[in-house]
């Protein structure tokens, strides 16, 4: 009998990483989001009925009832495919599709959340490197049909790339290759870091590009650097950069700033969110939904569907909660909510 091809690089780093991120502790050391410094400022007169609470957002077309999305999870390896099932079937996004590129062994892996949850924006993801190599959209077109995707994301990991020993830091032409994609795809193209943050710098470039999507990722939850040092035998590079990015509410503040008649754009917030809480001041700092990908795949890891349901309406309520007692009665409404740094004794 003939021994099964062996898997490739690119398949055997997909579930190392969510291994790693599931078992071990790939938190920031000393740096946080940010959000926990921040507090609500309390409406004792909210003229608002919390039965008249409306959390809905429109986002890639379609509209939802909450603000949040799963962020960028997995696919390309043969356990993906459950979990992608399960995350869709609560309310899903899709992993990265770099595999997807490589061999179309795993292509049901991708696929899968868009049979299941038909009516959900998803969104496929490619890495920047890649992007950085693309003289065509031929191939990101490519991936956005294999899924029948709302949209593609564009990492932003430059972090990652530099410490993981089969990376690639090439990221010459990256920008002139989102830049292509923008014109070349029929579908909205997000750019977004993933756990170091985008500065207000890096944001007007890619808004001069074209990019009308962007979310911020920020620094603060987990650390693709810490994740990369525990896959290395030797971790000492890594872990000097286990802390780097910008922290999520620091980005945020500042690529929100270059909202205007100009700039246009849909700004997410990401980058270690735990709680509606976090949710409810990444919007109050100017975001327009908000994303999260490791507690939610950690409750689906280690309780089912059934615990990422649980966890999703514990995060809605406290949100709806927050928006009560800030007197707003919607999202927009949230945006504009007054936040303070307390100090406590």
């Amino acid at each position: 009998m003939p021994k099964p091809a062996p898997a490739s690089p690119t398949i055997s780093r997909k579930k190392q990483h969510v291994d790693i991120t599931l078992t071990r502790d790939v938190a920031f050391r000393h740096k946080s989001t940010g959000l926990d410094e921040l507090e609500f400022v309390h409406n004792a007169l909210p003229e608002l009925n919390f039965s008249d609470i409306d959390t809905r957002v429109r986002f890639l077309g379609k509209t939802l009832a909450l603000p949040f999305m799963i962020s960028c999870m997995t696919g390309g390896y043969a356990g993906a495919k459950q979990i992608n099932r399960s995350l869709a079937e609560v309310c899903a996004e899709l992993g990265s599709q770099r595999q997807a590129l490589e061999d179309t062994q795993y292509h049901g892996t991708f696929s899968i959340a868009r049979e299941v949850a038909p009516a959900i924006p998803i969104v496929g993801n490619i890495g920047a490197a890649e992007v950085a190599r693309m003289k065509s959209s031929d191939a990101a077109r490519r991936l956005v049909d294999l899924i029948k995707a709302d949209a593609l994301a564009v990492h932003l990991n430059p972090v990652q790339e530099l410490l993981q020993p089969e990376g690639d830091p090439s990221f010459t032409g990256v920008l002139a290759g989102i830049a292509l994609l923008v014109k070349g795809l029929p579908v909205p193209v997000i750019v977004k870091e993933i756990g170091a943050g985008i500065s207000s710098a890096v944001a007007r470039r890619l808004l001069d590009a074209g990019v009308r999507h962007i979310d911020v990722a920020g620094a603060g939850g987990t650390s693709w650097a810490g994740v990369e040092a525990l896959r290395r035998k030797s971790p000492a590079g890594a872990n000097r950069f286990w802390d780097w990015g910008i922290p999520t509410a620091v980005a945020l503040q500042e690529v929100a700033r270059l909202k205007s008649v100009t700039h246009r754009f849909t700004l997410i917030g990401s980058g270690g969110l735990r709680s509606g809480a976090d949710a409810a001041k990444c919007i109050a700092l100017g975001a327009d939904l908000t994303a999260s990908a490791r507690p939610l795949l950690s409750a689906l890891h280690h309780g089912g569907t059934r615990a990422l349901r649980t966890l999703l309406h514990d995060w809605a309520d406290e949100l709806r909660g927050i928006m009560f007692l800030t007197g707003s009665a919607t999202i927009a409404d949230l945006q504009h909510a007054p936040l303070a740094r307390f100090r406590h004794p």
